[in-house]
């Protein structure tokens, strides 16, 4: 699928001389999936003189993993812990170290991981110890199921929750027949399969209190009240930042060139793919580590706050 925002972008950027056709490849992941179709928007949404190339991935780790071996047109999306264990040689890192990890800089945040429990609204289900008794489908093999699972142990659902055995593609059907009660699934709001649930059965989103977020050790995030058809209040959950790297290979006026016309061009992204609407400038106390020296000059020209870590 993809995005066109013609008039966007017909905004009349002034780009720094050195930032002048400038050819970048953006590396994301896996063709089809939600953050796949953000690259691609980000890509359209570049003003002449950025020419950026997408990139299919196979997931964060191969992403970090190749900032040790690409040049300075290099751009790559991941969690920040995950840069952040590179840098340390821990983790999926710990038998691939490499000094180069240590050039990796933070650009601008893109839509987080944002978990969601969606329960069908004549459950009467409010919190997650509303779980206990019902039919739950985790899926397999994604960051959601993982993360649902590790929750249910953290709160005491384990054992007391039926769990279905069935892929996430399948939740909303089984949700409207009755195979089941509830889903969990992470992506960026409004996630898609949430809205068709949403539309098609009534449902109700889980939501969290600040002391279960601090257990689960994620940021904590809010859904805005309104994101979704029937949801009146706002609902609180945790999330997985996720931030778009360069190295210091990058030169900075292409870095700062990149930066502006990201958040230039975000409110004609928004109206193109609501999931947008989500990143604000907040998102950037998620950053862990430094920012690159361009992208500082623009949020230092437009009044942005960064992290102490920035610099």
């Amino acid at each position: 699928m993809r995005f066109i925002f013609g008039a966007a972008l017909a905004l009349a950027l002034a780009l720094p001389a050195a930032a002048q056709d400038a050819r970048v490849t953006f590396k994301s992941a896996k063709s089809g999936s939600s953050y796949y179709q953000m690259s691609v928007q980000l890509a359209e949404a570049m003003p002449d003189g950025i020419d950026m190339t997408v990139e299919e991935s196979q997931g964060s780790v191969q992403n970090v993993m190749e900032a040790a071996i690409r040049g300075g047109d290099y751009v790559f999306t991941s969690p920040p812990a995950l840069v952040d264990a590179a840098r340390a040689g821990t983790g999926p890192f710990a038998e691939r170290a490499s000094p180069k990890f240590a050039e990796v800089r933070a650009l601008f945040p893109i839509p987080s991981l944002t978990m969601h429990f969606v329960v069908r609204a004549d459950k009467n289900a409010a919190t997650l110890a509303d779980l206990e008794g019902k039919t739950l489908l985790l899926g397999k093999g994604s960051f959601g199921a993982s993360e649902g699972e590790k929750y249910l142990g953290l709160f005491g659902l384990e054992g007391k929750v039926d769990i279905a055995d069935a892929e996430l593609s399948n939740a909303v059907a089984a949700l409207k027949n009755g195979q089941i009660d509830a889903f969990v699934t992470a992506g960026s709001y409004p996630a898609p399969n949430v809205i068709e649930a949403a539309a098609g059965t009534g449902v109700t989103l889980l939501t969290m209190s600040d002391d279960e977020v601090a257990q689960t050790g994620r940021s904590r995030l809010v859904i805005p009240a309104g994101t979704y058809p029937g949801q009146d209040e706002d609902v609180v959950t945790t999330s997985l930042p996720v931030v778009a790297y360069a190295t210091t290979a990058m030169a900075d006026d292409t870095a700062y060139a990149l930066t502006k016309s990201f958040w230039d061009g975000k409110a004609a992204m928004t109206k193109g793919a609501p999931w947008w609407g989500g990143v604000t400038p907040d998102l950037l106390d998620n950053v862990t580590g430094p920012i690159h020296p361009g992208a500082l000059r623009y949020y230092e020209e437009v009044g942005i706050a960064v992290p102490e870590s920035a610099n």
